[in-house]
């Protein structure tokens, strides 16, 4: 049985490009926020980040919106999946 935190919710789109910039920024990535597919997964394939990348944008995350993202949460894997899921985390947060 699935959970509201277990599927993406319909997260703005201008929340999506918002977050997806925002992570172009401060990787300094070659690729703008815009190009970044939603629904690719952002570790390994698809956006190619590391650990050590995730740690950064979990760190910009908290300083932008507020949002603690700890590294020892067990449903890291589920939101940093993709900018959709981690978008719609993060909206989440934001509205608690």
């Amino acid at each position: 049985m699935s959970t509201p935190s277990d599927t993406p919710s319909r997260v703005d789109p201008a929340f999506l490009q918002e977050l997806g910039d925002l992570i172009a920024r401060s990787l300094e990535l070659d690729v703008a926020g815009s190009d970044i597919d939603p629904d690719a997964p952002l570790y390994g394939e698809g956006l190619g980040l590391d650990s050590i990348d995730i740690l950064e944008v979990a760190l910009v995350i908290s300083k932008k919106y507020g949002v603690q993202l700890r590294a020892d949460d067990a449903d890291n894997h589920r939101i940093f999946s993709s900018l959709r899921q981690l978008a719609g985390h993060v909206a989440r947060m934001r509205a608690t």
